[in-house]
């Protein structure tokens, strides 16, 4: 239960900015409240005794000294050198590890590495590493593309974890070509002077081809395949006895108006709604959630399933479902003019949109009508043929009703980040021809406002019960990350305080909006949060204002949303002590992390492939121009963002303009020696295209018009990161080319 507050404690004092203060301002520091005390005092003691943390002179907090030997995750940049990041944070931070005492461990495995002194740099002692053992491989299988070297086969893996190529032999025993998108197998790692070799075990398709690229996401960050038959069998059982005409003890509303909203390629509906007046003329908001949980039982095979994928994954062009699609597309999905059961929440609100009372119930539904947002957008907007007089006067009610929620959420404190994420855009024969910031109209907001009532009424019953449950927490940034956040801000040019509060972000948000600088405000404000996860703690939500929250609203596509069904149906049959009880038998805390992690591969799959989607279209637009703004400032080049694509480039310094620039870190800009010229965080910069690298994610651009005057950064020999690694390549696979043959001639001799 204390493992949230465990991780927070750790990653504050590991923060470069941290100072050791005492217990009571480390919890004032996290936001921790009197009620929460006790709980953040249990984690602190458990950290404490496990010696992760230590309370030092003058009764101060921080992390132990960097011991002898460490465990920890190994993290290789591209140069060869790399870190040892400890799975037990020190007060040292990470251990750096040069190139010749890298052994042959690889980014993500699990070492054992030796820490010696190496003296004193501005006050801190000073360590280099040694990497004694690999302890846990963390992938002996990788994706890439088959490429023709002069002296041997390799493949150059996707992505940027791994950037080595690996060397492979008997490329025909799969009948593997040039340029095929594979799935190789490690056989021997790689060292100083050898590459990693490996055998091919799989051949997906031509790289570049769509239904390979998705192949290859899949198998990298392995997502979860086709149904076993056990899982299917089960959801046919219960798709064929669905007889919604025998329903009982369900509150029959089929005549009432109901409708969806979702987006056009939308499958399952798992929400709907209705809004009508009662006898004093309040608003009674109806949220109707499909029942999932009444066709899978806790425990059975395909509870287990589910909980096991923890999410549906959607992917551009593809659905991995959590559930299998008879119950996810079929019998759960609340589609139009089909008797449905669900989970009801009714909402009652007075003038203001403030909530007079909730009620819950087990239901059984008929939608009236599914509209895609845009639909619904364009009817908003007077444009309604098609569509009949209830359901036109059930929409202009919910736009109605949904705008006073929003400002009575805004006036408590609610935050709403403006991050348009990218929609792609499709050619009849299925490849990406163009892409554009996706719809974002109102519509969008409506549905968003009336989850977060229901997901906040049903948290708030659980809490008021006092029944475990799985909650969706947000917690509130920790006083230094404000202090960063402001920093950056003010580097910006805008005139905030130190600690910055939630009316002072909203503020800051509303005055950006629309404006160049949007997109990379929005960004920082992001970054300096945490992520929102899963857990059966009583944090709440920070970004929604919300002291009571959960996921309620999408069982189909959610785990957390079926274990909350399961505690609400037990409320629901008047047998709280049960729930209790077996809440507590359930290692829910266990299963938060689980499914957090799922939530985070999901999102970080589908934007790996969004990602190669417009690098591989963008290949064949080279010298084209992008509008971007800078949103990232390092030593070697600029961060920019496409406004309209969503990817991000780099304009490395020797393409930013003839200057010599240099990294002011406190003013968050880059200057030109000779011209005196500021590349700074939120700057509009007009851009082209200058290469793409597919396989390493990397879009390099450049300044249409050069920026700064003068001399140009002096040019280092052999540092341009793609000549480097092809030139090392070529390198090792020529001294195994030789010591091959030396081998060959001993043995012959």
């Amino acid at each position: 239960m204390a493992q949230v507050y465990k991780d927070r404690i750790i990653k504050l004092l590991k923060h470069a900015d941290y100072t050791p203060v005492k217990l009571a301002q480390l919890a004032r520091s996290l936001g921790v409240d009197e009620d929460a005390y006790a709980e953040f005092k249990t984690a602190f003691d458990e950290l404490r005794r496990a010696g992760h943390v230590i309370i030092g002179a003058r009764n101060l907090v921080t992390l132990p000294s960097m011991a002898g030997q460490i465990v920890g995750t190994f993290r290789k940049n591209p140069k060869g050198f790399g870190f040892v990041v400890p799975l037990e944070a020190n007060a040292h931070g990470d251990l750096f590890v040069p190139p010749d005492a890298t052994a042959d461990a690889m980014t993500g495995d699990t070492v054992l590495a030796k820490a010696t002194r190496k003296g004193m740099r501005g006050g801190e002692t000073r360590y280099t590493g040694e990497i004694l053992e690999v302890l846990e491989r963390a992938n002996n299988q990788f994706v890439g593309t088959l490429m023709k070297h002069p002296e041997a086969w390799i493949v150059q893996p996707d992505g940027s974890a791994f950037v080595e190529p690996i060397a492979v032999e008997d490329v025909t025993a799969k009948n593997a070509r040039e340029k095929d998108k594979v799935v190789v197998e490690i056989l021997s790692y790689p060292t100083e002077r050898y590459l990693a070799r490996g055998v091919i075990i799989e051949v997906l398709g031509r790289a570049g081809q769509y239904e390979t690229e998705i192949a290859a996401v899949i198998r990298q960050f392995h997502l979860p395949g086709e149904f076993e038959p056990d899982r299917l069998d089960q959801a046919r059982s219960a798709a064929s006895g669905f007889v919604p005409e025998r329903a009982k003890g369900r509150e029959d509303i089929t005549d009432k108006v109901i409708l969806t909203i979702d987006p056009p390629d939308a499958k399952d509906f798992d929400d709907a709604i209705s809004l009508e007046q009662d006898a004093q003329g309040r608003w009674v908001l109806g949220i109707h959630i499909a029942d999932v949980s009444h066709f899978i039982p806790a425990g059975s095979p395909l509870d287990e399933e589910a909980r096991s994928r923890g999410n549906s994954v959607y992917l551009p062009g593809k659905t991995i479902p959590m559930l299998p699609e008879i119950l996810s597309n079929g019998i759960c999905s609340l589609q139009p003019d089909q008797p449905r059961f669900a989970k009801s929440v009714h909402i009652t609100y007075d003038d203001q949109a403030n909530i007079v009372s909730r009620c819950y119930a087990n239901s059984l539904i008929r939608s009236k009508a599914r509209l895609t947002y845009e639909q619904a957008d364009r009817a908003l907007k007077g444009h309604t043929k098609g569509l009949k007089n209830d359901v036109i006067a059930l929409l202009q009610n919910m736009e109605a009703l949904s705008r006073r929620i929003e400002k009575r959420r805004v006036e408590n404190g609610m935050l709403h980040l403006d991050l348009p994420e990218p929609e792609l855009v499709y050619d009849e024969a299925g490849q990406v021809v163009d892409a554009h910031p996706a719809d974002d109209s109102y519509p969008h907001t409506i549905i968003e406002m009336f989850m977060v009532e229901a997901n906040n009424a049903v948290a708030s019953l659980l809490d008021k019960l006092d029944v475990p449950a799985m909650r969706r927490i947000h917690p509130e940034p920790d006083a230094l990350s404000q202090q960063n956040l402001a920093k950056l801000l003010r580097a910006m040019g805008f005139p905030v305080s130190r600690n910055l509060d939630r009316r002072a972000i909203q503020g800051l948000l509303a005055s950006v909006k629309d404006a160049d600088r949007s997109l990379a405000v929005n960004l920082v404000v992001l970054r300096s949060f945490e992520k929102a996860q899963y857990a059966p703690l009583h944090i709440g939500h920070y970004a929604l204002a919300s002291t009571h929250y959960c996921h309620f609203t999408s069982p189909i596509r959610r785990y957390a949303d079926l274990l909350v069904h399961r505690q609400l149906q037990f409320y629901l049959e008047g047998r709280v002590d049960a729930a209790k009880q077996i809440a507590a038998g359930q290692d829910l805390a266990g299963i938060g992390k689980h499914i957090t992690f799922t939530e985070q591969r999901a999102e970080d799959a589908e934007r790996e492939l969004v990602s190669v989607l417009i690098l591989q279209m963008l290949t064949k637009r080279i010298g084209e121009e992008l509008d971007c703004v800078v949103t990232g400032l390092t030593g070697f080049g600029v961060f920019v963002q496409s406004r309209k694509f969503g990817i991000e480039g780099l304009i490395k310094l020797e393409d930013l303009g003839p200057d010599h620039w240099q990294l002011n870190k406190p003013a968050q800009c880059l200057v030109g020696e000779h011209s005196g010229q500021m590349v700074h965080l939120g700057q509009p910069l007009h851009v082209r295209i200058v290469s793409v690298n597919v396989p390493g994610r990397q879009l390099n651009v450049a300044p249409v018009e050069p920026l700064g005057e003068g001399r140009p950064r002096p040019e280092r020999r052999g540092k341009d990161k793609s000549k480097f690694d092809a030139r090392r390549t070529q390198r090792r696979i020529a001294q195994e080319a030789g010591a091959k043959a030396k081998a060959k001639a001993k043995r012959h001799k």
